[in-house]
Formats: structure tokens, C-alpha cells, sequence
């Protein structure tokens, strides 16, 4: 059974990671991926994920939608079994957590 899990062409994480990029920040026209609100991915070994995130501001219009978005699209991956979210403020998200490609994008660079 293990086996199987290990033939498939797109490894797990990076099939997380591209379902990430497919979610964006409704004010900003960046995927949450690259604009840094994800901290954190950890797959175990029964394929439960837990992903360690962010908002742009605990008072952010999508507090409640956002993490229900992402849970939701995680969980359609096919091998993925449970998806947790943990939403966090520590640290608190910066322009300094965005990358190159969203600061580019924004016109910050």
C-alpha cells in the first residue's frame, strides 16, 4: 500500500503547494501561497495534513472564509486523508513574507 503512494508522477507536498497558488487574497491579486500567509505544510505518514497559516490582518474580511477555502481544497486532493488548519498571528505577516514574484506583481519591486 505504501507502494502506491510513492509511484505517483507529482509528489504530494507539490501537489499541495499548486493547490495553494489556485487560492487568492480577495483584496489582493496575489495567491496566498506567494503572498507568504502560508507558514507551514507537514504531511505525515497516514497523509493528514496541517497547514500553519496566516491572514494580512486578524481583522481581515475573510477570517472566516479564507481557512475554510483552503481546508476544503486540500481535503479534494485525492491522497490527502484529513487537512487541519492552524491559523496563527506570531509572527504577524509582512510585505518582508511575500515573494519576489508577488512583490513584483504588486509593483512593490
Amino acid at each position: 500500500m505504501e507502494q502506491n503512494k510513492k509511484n505517483n508522477s507529482v509528489p504530494l507536498g507539490d501537489e499541495i503547494v499548486k493547490v495553494l497558488k489556485s487560492i487568492f487574497d480577495p483584496e489582493i491579486p496575489v495567491d496566498i501561497y506567494e503572498l507568504g500567509l502560508i507558514y507551514d505544510v507537514f504531511v505525515n505518514e497516514d497523509n493528514d495534513v496541517k497547514i500553519v497559516m496566516t491572514l494580512t490582518s486578524p481583522n481581515c474580511p475573510v477570517a472566516e472564509s479564507l481557512p475554510q477555502e483552503v481546508k476544503e481544497k486540500v481535503s479534494s486532493i485525492n491522497l490527502v486523508n484529513e487537512v487541519e488548519i492552524e491559523m496563527t498571528f506570531e509572527p504577524p505577516w509582512s510585505k518582508d513574507l511575500m515573494s519576489e514574484e508577488a512583490k513584483l506583481e504588486l509593483g512593490l519591486l
